[in-house]
């Protein structure tokens, strides 16, 4: 957050009040008022400051002491200061001297109190009120005084209800009051304002949601997992989001076969696990050759050992596994259209897949959904993914959108890889 302290407390170039008469410091003198015109540094306050007679000697003693940094007198002067301002100009330049005090001395409560004295003053102008409100907040977590924090930033939301930053920084407050459920619905709404502004939030902030709805185990974790994908899109989001997902979604054998395709299209497969439950799965299902592909290619790249005892046995099986290979998929393609049932369909269409063939694995797919015994929803779903990894977005979308029941959430995912292909 760009500091708004920084404009409010300005140098106050001691030049404006020392080593001069009165009339060259302040120009000619008015009957009743001198005018005070602060320092360049306050860009946004730059305005003439009438200051009564009555309170020029207490104003400017205490400007004095703290451009010197006197660090004993300023408390002293500050109060005196304080007592005698009276219009909103006094309040507002008193504030800011102390302001600058408290900035130079690193004291946050003295910074707060400054804070709330320039808002209380009624001097800041209507652009700044806002932006110091969140400071005083930010303050005030730091302090780790969360009810003062929480309150200056609902006082931002009262005004200005989309607010991202005030909902962000709530957010963080309410976690650390123990409300991480709230603190989640605060990040999903300060996500929401920011997109809807047309901008585009912080990665960090896709994480922190994420990672709070996970600790607290909300399901909601896995829908904010996939705003992060598609807001950030990389091998990192799609592995987190995706192991999030398996924790949290606790997705079947297929499922999870399924899940760790997509981490293989999005390159996130990473460490053993993922590739020993890739292969396993793979080779006990309808795709060996898919299983033997993803190893080789892992070996390849070295990111696994082949002579680890948790690859040995499996990659060994593989070799003198010839079922469902390549060259016979012809043959049972056409026995799998000429079947009444959709069991031998499907199954060809993941041999199909797991050998790259997309097209035709989209064409078993489509023909085991006429058949008796379809799952439509598992189905469809390896319809959405063959055409996802073709690079048919429209086909894709409408495969995986008709995927329902505790399937359509890994459909989401896939269907945000669809949408996010280049």
């Amino acid at each position: 957050m760009k500091s708004t302290l920084s404009i409010l407390a300005p140098a106050l170039a001691s030049a404006a009040f020392v080593a001069a008469p009165a009339t060259a410091q302040y120009g000619a003198p008015a009957p009743q008022q001198q005018q005070i015109q602060p320092a360049p540094a306050t860009a946004p306050a730059q305005r003439k400051l009438n200051i009564s007679k009555r309170a020029m000697k207490p104003v400017t003693e205490l400007q004095e002491a703290v451009n010197a940094n006197d660090v004993a007198n300023i408390p002293a002067k500050l109060a005196a200061a304080q007592a005698v301002a009276q219009s909103v100009d006094e309040k507002f330049f008193v504030a800011q001297l102390q302001l600058k005090a408290a900035t130079a001395a690193k004291n946050p409560a003295a910074t707060a109190a400054a804070v709330e004295a320039l808002l209380a003053s009624g001097g800041v102008e209507k652009a700044q009120i806002l932006p110091l409100q969140l400071e005083l907040g930010d303050i005030h977590y730091k302090a780790k005084q969360y009810p003062q924090a929480a309150a200056s930033f609902e006082r931002v939301l009262a005004a200005d209800q989309a607010n991202s930053e005030a909902l962000a920084l709530l957010a963080e407050t309410r976690h650390a009051q123990g409300r991480s459920g709230e603190a989640v619905s605060l990040l999903q709404r300060a996500l929401k304002a920011k997109v809807a502004s047309g901008g585009k939030a912080d990665e960090n902030w896709y994480k922190r949601a994420v990672g709070l709805a996970y600790e607290a185990n909300l399901p909601v974790a896995m829908e904010l997992g996939r705003q992060w994908i598609a807001a950030y899109p990389s091998p990192v989001s799609w592995r987190d989001a995706l192991r999030i997902y398996r924790k949290v979604g606790k997705p079947d054998e297929q499922a999870m076969l399924d899940t760790l395709r997509l981490a293989r299209a999005t390159g996130a497969l990473e460490g053993d696990s993922d590739f020993h439950v890739y292969a396993f799965a793979a080779a006990n299902g309808s795709s060996p050759g898919e299983a033997r592909l993803v190893l080789d290619e892992a070996i390849q790249a070295k990111m696994v050992d082949p002579n680890k005892p948790l690859f040995k046995d499996i990659i060994a099986t593989l070799k003198a596994d010839r079922s469902m290979a390549r060259e016979g998929l012809a043959e049972l393609a056409k026995n799998a259209k000429a079947a009444p049932a959709a069991r031998l369909a499907v199954r060809t269409g993941d041999a199909y897949y797991g050998y790259g063939d997309y097209a035709q694995a989209a064409e078993l797919y489509r023909a085991a959904l006429t058949k008796t015994g379809a799952d439509a929803n598992r189905i469809n779903l390896h319809l959405g993914m063959a055409l996802a990894r073709a690079g048919d977005k429209a086909g894709a979308a409408a495969a995986l959108n008709a995927v329902t029941g505790p399937l359509s959430e890994l459909a989401k995912y896939w269907l945000v890889y669809a949408s996010t292909r280049a």
